[in-house]
């Protein structure tokens, strides 16, 4: 019968925690959670986001391209689906990010999205540096006012549960 390690023995072992908590004990958190400004500098530095409405329970999801204006983004749309479900529901979600080979990175707005009413409003926003991809009219513009942002960076590396299992990093 083989004889068991002191750190093999089941008496040794941390109790209470599942293989993958185990794993990610024994890592450095490749998770840094972002503060409020780091957010809005790395929002103000991409220029698509992806637009989350939720109408009788379906959510969907929308490419839109945005600029940065205060504690808020702002983007162009056509009449249209788009249109009508921040009409239907003003709470929505918008979610940018960005990576490279070592690390990645998202930020997501909760908030309000509403039509920006013509007028001095409006005026400012077409003076913003926002302009339509596609050659289609886009007359409304839409501000989603920030009620919460949050963000998180992201390390990449081989995954923890692997080398947890195996002994070794994967090749």
């Amino acid at each position: 019968m083989p004889s068991e390690s002191s750190s093999d023995h089941p008496a040794h072992r941390p109790q209470g925690r599942g293989v993958f908590e185990l794993a990610m004990a024994e890592s450095t958190n490749p998770v840094t959670v972002l503060d409020e400004s780091r957010c809005w500098d790395l929002l103000a530095g991409q220029e698509v986001g992806r637009l989350a409405t939720a109408v009788q329970g379906m959510p969907e999801i929308f490419p839109v391209n945005f600029v940065v204006d205060g504690e808020g983004v702002v983007f162009r749309t056509a009449e249209g689906s788009k249109l009508v479900e921040l009409v239907i529901n003003e709470q929505v979600c918008f979610e940018v990010d960005g990576w490279n080979d070592n690390v990645g990175w998202s930020v997501v707005i909760k908030g309000s999205a509403a039509i920006v009413p013509n007028g001095e409003e409006q005026s400012r926003a077409e003076a913003l540096p926002l302009r339509p991809w596609v050659p289609t009219v886009k007359t409304n513009f839409v501000r989603i006012t920030a009620a919460e942002i949050t963000g998180r960076r992201f390390e990449f590396g081989p995954d923890p549960l692997l080398e947890y299992r195996y002994g070794k990093r994967p090749v």
